[in-house]
């Protein structure tokens, strides 16, 4: 997953707890916001009350009478004055039920005991319950209009910000890291950001690229130049050796010293070949101007290699399309050397008396993928990753490893950006499927 697919599924499941946690709490709060605000309601009615019986006298109210009380027209709030026959001091503020004519009400009630000439009076202002949490749901639900609507702003705005802030990021990765072939060849302009830890990341892959890049560039010089200081002293010794069997007079015991000494030099001598090809084609000294047809390409390397089959007894099966298939922008030197190295591994890694499939499938995006099948020794697992190394050599009791035949198929392939799948079962076989662009 993509960082920033996370951040954006942080940011949005974050806010989305925010949201359901407002909720949960929102009636609780609204609740005690209006209880606070009664609260402070009610003593303002107090000290209106007392600022009235201060300024006008206790007569104010009472007129004479024993108690006083008076309510709205639809009872929503009271004030009641009278003698306090208890002697206490009270000054609570509580939600408590009276009996106003023939109703019973619940209300939030002020209770205050205040002393005027040397009596004392208790003061009673009320509020009814209902008419406090009449509000409360048109209240809760403005206020979560109003929270989801931040929320939505909020997440916009952190997105763009987080999507601002990482396009460095993105950019270092598409340009950097993405479809980037080896060996880098371009120089990339350093990113423009004013983040120091992207410039810190840009920096340090730029000088990375560029060591890879020094050390590959002095392997493969060096294995150039070795290849080619080489090639002149095995030439001269394989000369002499040719000319030492022909005029002079040698045993047989002799002779079959100098034919083994032939041999390896032979084996020596395909080997800096090998490594020649290798450094040519990554030294990009190969033009890739030619069309291929596929069908008569592989009947040219077959017509190399039909011999060593037959040898073998192995069944060669070709099955293409009848049209055809017709590779533009390719070296035909290279495709073919490609082609001659697989089917060659396919016929000498098979059983005897084995088969050996060359069949094709086209993509839905038009692109060819040539499969080569053999019914041999396979390959084990753990080796499949590194079949395409220089001088790989199998964990095998015979000793033998793939040498440099899939490391000039991998050189090909990524000089053409041909793709080579591989896939192989131990004792069963392997296919190699080459994926043309």
């Amino acid at each position: 997953m993509k960082l920033f697919t996370k951040l954006t599924l942080f940011i949005t499941l974050s806010k989305l707890a925010i949201v359901v946690l407002f909720v949960l709490l929102l009636p609780v709060l609204v609740n005690r916001v209006a209880s606070e605000y009664t609260n402070y309601y009610l003593r303002e009615q107090k000290k209106k009350v007392l600022k009235a019986i201060q300024s006008n006298g206790i007569d104010y109210y009472l007129q004479g009478e024993g108690s006083y009380g008076s309510y709205t027209m639809l009872k929503e709030e009271y004030i009641s004055l009278e003698p306090d026959t208890a002697g206490l001091w009270h000054d609570t503020i509580e939600t408590a039920r009276r009996l106003v004519e023939t109703d019973t009400l619940t209300y939030r009630i002020l209770r205050h005991v205040f002393s005027y000439d040397k009596k004392n009076y208790l003061l009673e202002v009320g509020k009814t319950t209902a008419t406090i949490s009449q509000y409360n749901r048109p209240l809760q639900r403005v206020a979560l209009f109003v929270l989801i609507a931040l929320i939505i702003l909020t997440i916009l705005v952190d997105l763009l910000y987080t999507r601002l802030v990482l396009r460095p990021l993105a950019v270092i990765i598409r340009t950097r890291l993405v479809n980037r072939r080896f060996p880098f060849k371009e120089h990339l302009p350093p990113i423009r950001t004013s983040t120091a830890d992207f410039r810190y990341l840009d920096n340090a892959l730029i000088e990375l690229m560029g060591k890879i890049k020094e050390a590959f560039d002095k392997e493969r010089e060096f294995t150039s130049n070795a290849s080619h200081e080489l090639m002149t002293p095995i030439s001269i010794l394989q000369n002499k050796l040719e000319n030492l069997m022909v005029d002079s007079d040698m045993n047989e015991a002799l002779q079959e010293k100098t034919m083994g000494m032939m041999k390896t030099l032979n084996r020596l001598k395909k080997i800096v070949h090998s490594l020649l090809l290798i450094s040519r084609i990554e030294n990009d000294q190969f033009t890739r101007t030619d069309t291929i047809n596929i069908e008569q390409l592989l009947q040219e390397v077959m017509e190399e290699l039909g011999h060593r089959a037959e040898a073998r007894g192995i069944t060669v099966s070709i099955t293409l399309p009848p049209d055809g298939i017709v590779i533009p922008n390719m070296n035909h030197e290279l495709i073919f050397q490609l082609f001659y190295n697989l089917i060659n591994n396919a016929i000498r890694y098979n059983k005897e008396n084995g088969q050996l499939f060359i069949s094709a499938k086209i993509s839905p995006l038009h692109t060819w993928t040539i499969y080569i099948q053999d019914t041999g020794i396979g390959i084990p697992a753990e080796e499949l990753d590194t079949i395409f190394d220089r001088f790989k050599k199998a964990n095998r009791s015979t000793g033998e490893g793939y040498g440099l035949g899939l490391s000039i198929v991998k050189s090909i392939a990524q000089y053409h950006t041909i793709r080579i799948e591989v896939s192989s079962e131990a004792g069963k076989g392997t296919v190699f499927s080459v994926v043309f662009p």
